[in-house]
């Protein structure tokens, strides 16, 4: 896998700045929202034939970075 920065953008006039597929408006969120309700990668090229295994693993990439680099908390609020 190359580097996820050549194929993530983030640009504040698209998706409100959220992180996208480079030259597309397919957000990184939506990817892992797929890949979570267990389609395979092979579901997500035929539903969104404008994407590449290389863009889907991009995301992946990119997520495991972005929560590496966050303390991330677990558990619901106090009653």
């Amino acid at each position: 896998m190359s580097d996820w920065r050549e194929r993530i953008a983030s640009d504040p006039a698209v998706l409100g700045g959220k992180p996208v597929i480079r030259g597309t408006r397919a957000p990184v969120e939506l990817m892992l929202g797929k890949l979570a309700a267990e389609l395979t990668i092979e579901q997500i090229l035929t539903e969104c034939p404008f994407l590449t295994r290389e863009d889907i693993l991009a995301a992946l990439t990119y997520a495991a970075d972005a929560l590496g680099s966050e303390a991330v908390v677990v558990g619901g609020a106090s009653s």
